[in-house]
Formats: structure tokens, sequence, C-alpha cells
């Protein structure tokens, strides 16, 4: 667990950083994250991966603010429940968080929100199904920023 801290990971010579947050909501949740603690030793990092919670972070503290490339994030649960037609969905999660599901995308920042695999509340869930999700990254070209998402 990275509570408003990072861990620099070093492989073939490529750097990742991986940076943690505390909570940080919107209220009634607390904010307890704290990100010029967590990025503290990162900026000559070339990729940088936040653990934050829940997405409303992204558009408060995260994009167009921070060179951070990808956040990771889940706290909704997709409200444990919705209608999946395809690859269209909706929950009422949606009417109290704009991101809510899946991929974001701002310039050459993303943001991933997962449903997750627990409950609140209601012990089960309805059209929602639970996730893992992989992610893949590799090395891309100059043009796309470093950031190349293979799979999700």
């Amino acid at each position: 667990m990275l509570l408003n801290e990072n861990r620099i990971i070093t492989k073939n010579g490529q750097q990742i950083a991986i940076i943690g947050v505390e909570n940080w909501g919107t209220p009634p949740f607390a904010q307890y994250g704290y990100l010029p603690d967590a990025v503290k030793g990162t900026e000559d990092i070339p990729f940088k991966l936040l653990l934050s919670h829940d997405p409303s972070h992204w558009d408060e503290e995260i994009v167009d603010k921070t060179n951070i490339n990808l956040t990771l994030s889940g706290h909704t649960h997709g409200m444990q429940f919705g209608i999946r037609i395809g690859d269209w969905q909706w929950s009422p999660v949606q009417w109290r968080y704009e991101k809510w599901h899946g991929l974001y995308t701002h310039h050459k920042q993303n943001l991933y929100v997962n449903r997750g695999l627990g409950h609140i509340g209601f012990p089960g869930r309805v059209g929602m199904l639970p996730e893992i999700t992989l992610l893949e990254l590799c090395c891309a070209s100059a043009k796309t920023g470093g950031v190349n998402m293979l799979s999700i």
C-alpha cells in the first residue's frame, strides 16, 4: 500500500514510477491523499502510474495539472447495477460520477476506472459484473508520448 508515496521500478534500463495516494474523494468521502508528497522524487521518471481510489481525483488534481501518464481508480463499483448491450453500458452511478467505468483519455493522460470485485450495502450485482483488469504497458514511440496501452 502506498500512502502518499511512490516506488520507482527499473527494468532493462527503463523506469516507471508507481505513485499511490491515500483516499481522495468528493464529500462526503474524506480527502487524506496529498499528491505533492506522493510524487516527490519522480520528476525525472518518464512514465508515472498513479493509484488513486476515487476517479474524481483525476479531474480535480491530475489531468492538465501533472505529468502523470496513467491513473488507476475504482470506488464506483458501477453501483453494482447496470445495463450492458454490446459496448454500450449504463448505470445510475453516472449521475454521481462522470467517469465511472472504463478508459478515459485527455491528451496524453489516461484514467482507467475498474468496477471492482466487491460490493457496498446490497450484497450482490445486477447487470454489473465484477471486474479484474489486465493492463499491458510497453514502450511506445515519442509520437505517442511513451504510452501505449495494448490491452485492457
